[in-house]
């Protein structure tokens, strides 16, 4: 990463941008996307930024007339582009409260754009996961929101790395499944998709949206519903979806290990489709 692009200038990206009253660094007081560009268009485009503005008028945010989707996709094609990066890259947009302390009323909106090469063949498949014991999501107006107070997908993380494991799913306070450090969870039992519902605390990841949008016209209804442990123990297979990576699937869980013959065509029938 060469370049950002902070309030739509584009910078040298080891010049700072940020004051020390910065409330996202403060209190964790903005939102992220993280999205996937191909061939300089971004991958369910309408699904992330309907996110972000709904995330962003959930949490009382002034946005300026200037902040459409047409303003930042422009400056993510000019950064890109200023990075050789145009065919294919990962994205991440952080929208944050300005600065000042925590009762201080500064609605404002202040954003960075970043961007990274991806190598299409660096996603490991069949990856190892567990339960991160250390903290649980709480399924409250928030919970589904792509927020910068990521503390307990952090240290899910760290647990992963230190247990030499690629994931770790993450639990609610009815120690129910809420999703992973990065992904949304889905199992398929007996041929059937399931995946948590928004009710459980989970982020409401932008490939989870659009598979159970489009798995049912191969025959394929995803039911959103509450996941256990016990769920994971039994199913068939197992994956985690987000938008760069698409669909990972999941080798093991513990003792358990997971064939993969159902997400192979899904990731065939839906996910190559829009990763071209």
């Amino acid at each position: 990463m060469n370049h950002i692009c902070f309030n739509g200038e584009i910078l040298p990206a080891e010049e700072p941008v940020l004051l020390a009253s910065n409330r996202g660094y403060r209190y964790g007081d903005g939102l992220f996307e993280t999205m996937k560009l191909v061939n300089g268009e971004i991958n369910l485009v309408s699904f992330h930024f309907e996110r972000l503005f709904e995330g962003l008028s959930l949490l009382k945010f002034e946005r300026p007339l200037h902040f459409t989707q047409e303003k930042i996709l422009q400056d993510i094609r000019e950064l890109c582009k200023k990075d050789g990066m145009e065919s294919l890259a990962r994205v991440r947009l952080s929208v944050f409260r300005g600065n000042g302390g925590l009762y201080d009323d500064n609605r404002g909106l202040q954003w960075i754009i970043e961007c990274w090469p991806i190598d299409p063949h660096s996603y490991r498949d069949g990856i190892i996961i567990d339960i991160y014991p250390g903290a649980q999501k709480t399924m409250d107006s928030f919970s589904n929101l792509k927020s910068a107070n990521f503390l307990p997908y952090t240290m899910a993380a760290l647990f992963a790395k230190e247990k030499g494991q690629d994931d770790s799913i993450v639990l609610n306070t009815a120690g129910r499944i809420a999703d992973s450090t990065i992904a949304n969870v889905f199992i398929i039992k007996d041929g059937k998709i399931s995946t948590p519902a928004l009710s459980e605390g989970c982020v409401n990841g932008v490939m989870r949206r659009w598979l159970i949008e489009k798995l049912p016209d191969a025959g394929h209804p995803v039911l959103e519903t509450s996941l256990t442990i016990a769920d994971l123990e039994n199913a068939n297979e197992v994956f985690l979806t987000n938008a760069v990576r698409g669909i990972c699937r999941v080798n093991q869980f513990r003792d358990k290990k997971y064939s993969g013959s159902v997400i192979a065509r899904i990731d065939d029938q839906f996910i190559k489709m829009i990763s071209r």
